[in-house]
C-alpha cells in the first residue's frame, strides 16, 4: 500500500501545481476581446471575398473594432444594410457604400467571333488558356468555360453564346470573379454607371475586325466625342474613368459614336438590395 501511496502521491500534487499554473496563465496571458466583436462580425454577410481590403470578414470585424479610423462603409456586398448596422454598433457616422457591380470586358460571343480551334481538355479557363491561349481567335476574349461561374457565391455569372455574361441584380460585388478570370476580364465599377467597354483586345485595328466584330479597333472616336475626357485610348484599347463619366452631361454619347459598338450602354443600375428609410 505504502509503495502506491509513495507513486500517486507525487503525479497528484504535481498535476494540482501544473492545474495552478495554467489557471493562474489563463487569467495574466489572457487576450481581452472586444464586447463588440460578436455583434460586428454577425453584421458582416460571411462572403471572405476581400472587398474591403481585409482578409475577410473576422479581419474586417477586427480592424474595425481595433482602429476607430477603419471606415464602417468597406463591406460591398452588405451595401447600405451593413454599413448602417456598423455604424449603430460602433457608433460612428454612417456613410453610405458606394455600391459595385460585376462587368465582363467581352462581348465577342459565338455571332462576333469564330474559334481557331476545338477544346476538349479539362473544362477550365485556366486550363484552356495554357493551349495556345483557349480555343477562341481572340487571345484576350473569354474563354467561356466558367471558371468565374464556379467561384460565384450568388449564381450571377451564367455562360451563353461561348462568353460569361452576369446577372446585375444578383450580383453583390464581391469580386471574387475578377480574380478568377485568367484574362482579366472581369472588373468592378460603380453600380450607377451604364457604360461599360465590351473588350479587352490591345491588338490594332485591323487585326481585331479580322477575329471580332465587336472589338475595339482603338480609331478614338469615343476620345475626342466625350465632353469630360471621361474616355482615353491607350494600347489600341479604349477605357473609361469613372469618376470623370458621372458628370457627363450626354450620358451614353461615347456608346453612341462607338464603330463596332463595343462600347454597351443601358445597364441600369440594379434595385437597390436593402430598403432605405
Amino acid at each position: 500500500m505504502e509503495e502506491i501511496l509513495t507513486a500517486v502521491i507525487p503525479v497528484v500534487i504535481i498535476s494540482i501545481i501544473c492545474g495552478t499554473v495554467l489557471v493562474i496563465a489563463s487569467k495574466l496571458m489572457a487576450v481581452k476581446e472586444d464586447e463588440r466583436f460578436p455583434k460586428v462580425r454577425e453584421c458582416l454577410p460571411g462572403a471572405n471575398c476581400g472587398a474591403c481590403g481585409f482578409a475577410g470578414c473576422d479581419g474586417y470585424a477586427k480592424a474595425l473594432c481595433e482602429n476607430p479610423d477603419t471606415p464602417s462603409n468597406l463591406c460591398t456586398p452588405g451595401a447600405y444594410a451593413v454599413s448602417k448596422k456598423l455604424s449603430e454598433i460602433l457608433g460612428t457616422k454612417f456613410t453610405d457604400v458606394a455600391e459595385k457591380v460585376a462587368v465582363v470586358h467581352c462581348g465577342g460571343d459565338c455571332s462576333k467571333t469564330q474559334d481557331k480551334a476545338i477544346y476538349s481538355g479539362i473544362q477550365s479557363c485556366k486550363a484552356a488558356k495554357l493551349t495556345y491561349g483557349g480555343k477562341g481567335s481572340c487571345t484576350y476574349g473569354c474563354l467561356g468555360l466558367g471558371d468565374c461561374m464556379n467561384v460565384c457565391p450568388q449564381n450571377a455569372i451564367y455562360i451563353k453564346d461561348g462568353i460569361a455574361k452576369i446577372n446585375m441584380y444578383e450580383c453583390i460585388g464581391c469580386g471574387i470573379c475578377t480574380r478568377a478570370c485568367p484574362n482579366g476580364l472581369i472588373s468592378l465599377i460603380p453600380k450607377s454607371e451604364n457604360v461599360i467597354v465590351t473588350c479587352s483586345s490591345k491588338d490594332k485595328g485591323a487585326s481585331v475586325r479580322k477575329i471580332c466584330s465587336n472589338g475595339c479597333i482603338g480609331c478614338k472616336k469615343c476620345e475626342r466625342v466625350c465632353p469630360q475626357g471621361a474616355i482615353k485610348v491607350t494600347d489600341n484599347l479604349a477605357s473609361i474613368n469613372y469618376e470623370k463619366c458621372r458628370s457627363c452631361p450626354d450620358f451614353g454619347i461615347c456608346a453612341e459614336s462607338c464603330t463596332t459598338s463595343c462600347i454597351a450602354r443601358g445597364f441600369a443600375p440594379n434595385p437597390t438590395r436593402a430598403a432605405r428609410p
